[in-house]
């Protein structure tokens, strides 16, 4: 993603929702590396993904049926996240630059190449 700067110090809406991202992902790796579980850090209600597949495009994201997302609505809704950056060992979670995910079971959804990535 590429982001117009601002040069004179202007305010700059999507410049300060990335740092937001960033700023969340950087802390929740920092805490990873400290021990801190990802139950601990996903929060109360993290989504679900279910049927999910890794997937490489631009970027290594995951997709798959998603209930409970906070933006994206609906049960067993098909997504793209968005970039992948923690996978765990058993795959029970993922950390997207986003948000936690719970993971269900993977799969392969034939002919399922979404790109509307979420938010």
């Amino acid at each position: 993603m590429v982001i117009k700067l601002n040069r004179d110090g202007s305010p700059n809406p999507p410049l300060d929702r990335m740092l937001g991202k960033l700023g969340s992902l950087v802390s929740d790796i920092e805490a990873i590396r400290r021990g801190v579980s990802p139950e601990e850090l996903a929060g109360n209600q993290p989504p679900m993904l279910a049927s999910w597949t890794p997937r490489l495009g631009q970027k290594m994201y995951l997709e798959g049926l998603s209930t409970g997302h906070p933006k994206l609505c609906g049960q067993d809704r098909l997504i793209s996240t968005s970039e992948l950056f923690l996978l765990s060992e058993d795959q029970a979670w993922a950390r997207t630059l986003s948000r936690w995910y719970r993971l269900g079971e993977p799969g392969f959804l034939p002919g399922s190449a979404v790109r509307a990535a979420e938010t």
